[in-house]
């Protein structure tokens, strides 16, 4: 048995990253699909949940990479000594860290406030569903 579930505008916004507000554009502009419930209140199927982000992160200028999980956030804190670097980047609600040399950020130019992606490719991953 499927279940796909509706969202309801703050549950996508929180699962997109986005605001509420951002996403009641998107659905009024027709970029995102939304139908109103019998109370008013709007919703997104879950699948065109998943078909908005599949076509909002198509590669588009960035090239062509085998990696597929890419985060776009803003470095919220870069430290660094005198051989390696810890960057933190907040992408949506995801805190995602990375170390790397210091040599990789000082070329990259990466500081606080920049806007980076994080790119991750891994064999291991571990797939969850929430509780309840």
């Amino acid at each position: 048995m499927t279940c796909v579930a509706e969202f309801r505008i703050n549950e996508a916004a929180d699962l997109l990253g986005v605001s509420p507000d951002t996403v009641r554009r998107w659905a009024d502009s027709g970029r995102l699909v939304a139908r109103r419930d019998e109370h008013g209140h709007r919703l997104v199927d879950g699948a065109d949940l998943a078909e908005f982000l599949r076509r909002e992160s198509e590669p588009g200028e960035r090239g062509v990479s085998s990696a597929r999980n890419r985060f776009r956030g803003l470095v919220t804190a870069v430290t660094k000594d005198s051989v390696m670097a810890q960057v933190e980047i907040q992408a949506g609600p995801h805190r995602i860290v990375s170390l790397m040399s210091r040599e990789a950020v000082d070329e990259l130019g990466l500081a606080v406030g920049s806007v980076a992606y994080a790119v991750v490719k891994s064999t291991n991953v571990i797939v969850e569903l929430p509780r309840g």
